[in-house]
């Protein structure tokens, strides 16, 4: 007998399959077939509008962080109704998906999914529904009745789902990261795969799928200030392209798309300069570089900022582009070179495994009946 899990994932920026992947590879570990769901897919028609919505707001800080901090997060009337909205398309689009391929456990990591499948608790009592939260604080459409255990990566986050349940379970872990990036290699090793020379100050400027800022102009000045700059546009095309044009006219420049390497790029590189994105924040400290942090990302994005600054080891700066380039050159001046040996950063699947205990989710249950049946 195999497991079957269900990773409730959103294409909203990278982050949340990042998360899902890092999950999903424990979970393989554990013997256990895996299947990704896009949380916005469950909208159906509405899924491209929906997306189209959520780009234009993030184009205009100012809106979405009205939305996030006057209604997500307290849970005001319009969070209800949005929640309402969405639980109405998407909760029975899952149900169907759900009895078309059964699953014995659903893990969310986008607040949608979350939702819905919390909805869908009472229906099928013995299948655990299980909640990851990345965010410092999960704001109202996080948090459902139905969920049976919500793991989150600090004690903000927990007192934020316990002020909508207060008697909810509740588990702090560290942030899920794929084994990659504790296995990363050594500074002179990656350096000498990617073609940037040992002693030369090098960053990595990654992109999470948002099309921040002026990033472009960011790595032409990091550039033309003698950095040898790692660029890694994600899924956003068009930025790739003016990566690539601009590593014509300079050496300095390495221009990357969407990229499994990233373990070894943070690696090679002194400093990572990236939105306060909890997957990418989380994969640089288990690497042991630096962040320096773009106060780009609104709504939650604020809140993650100050929780990693609070955290040490990340600075951040503004959004133009010599605003970049004079934090990122300050910041240079204050690493060594090769970078010292991985942080001890904690393993993430220990607590994930003793979590998931507490509601009677033995992940290797199902291995364990297979091979105690031959």
């Amino acid at each position: 007998m195999t497991g079957r899990a269900v990773l409730l994932t959103g294409s909203l920026g990278l982050g949340h399959d990042m998360l899902a992947r890092s999950m999903g590879q424990l979970l393989e570990r554990h013997g256990w077939q895996i299947r990704y769901l896009n949380s916005m897919s469950l909208l159906g028609h509405y899924m491209a509008a929906g997306q189209r919505v959520f780009g234009s707001m993030i184009a205009m800080p100012g809106l979405y962080d009205g939305l996030h901090f006057a209604h997500l997060r307290p849970g005001s009337r319009v969070a209800s109704a949005l929640d309402s909205w969405a639980s109405a398309r998407v909760v029975p689009a899952l149900r169907a998906d759900l009895d078309r391929q059964p699953a014995d456990l659903v893990l969310s990591v986008f607040a949608t999914g979350a939702a819905a499948a919390a909805r869908l608790k009472a229906e099928a009592p013995a299948r655990p529904t299980v909640v990851l939260c990345p965010d410092v604080g999960a704001h109202r459409l996080w948090v459902t009745e139905g969920t049976d255990l919500f793991l989150v990566t600090s004690a903000a986050a927990e007192a934020s789902v316990r002020r909508f349940l207060p008697k909810a379970r509740v588990a702090v872990i560290p942030a899920p990261v794929r084994a990659e990036f504790y296995t990363a290699p050594s500074q002179q090793q990656a350096r000498s795969a990617l073609g940037v020379p040992p002693e030369a100050p090098c960053v990595l400027v990654i992109d999470s799928g948002w099309g921040f800022g002026r990033v472009a102009d960011s790595v032409a000045q990091l550039a033309a200030s003698g950095v040898h700059v790692l660029a890694v546009a994600g899924r956003q095309r068009a930025l790739e392209e003016r990566f690539r044009s601009l590593a014509v006219g300079s050496h300095q420049v390495h221009p990357f798309g969407f990229s499994d390497r990233v373990p070894e790029l943070m690696a090679a590189a002194d400093v990572v300069v990236a939105l306060p994105g909890a997957s990418t924040c989380a994969e640089a400290r288990v690497v042991g570089r630096p962040l320096l942090l773009l106060d780009l990302m609104p709504g939650h994005g604020r809140d993650n900022l100050l929780h990693e600054l609070e955290l040490g080891g990340a600075g951040v700066c503004g959004a133009s582009p010599g605003a970049v380039t004079a934090a990122t050159l300050a910041l240079l001046d204050e690493v060594s070179r090769p970078a010292p040996p991985h942080h001890a950063a904690p393993r993430w699947e220990p607590a994930f495994e003793a979590a998931c205990r507490r509601i009677g989710l033995e992940l290797d249950r199902y291995e364990l009946a297979e091979a105690g049946s031959r």
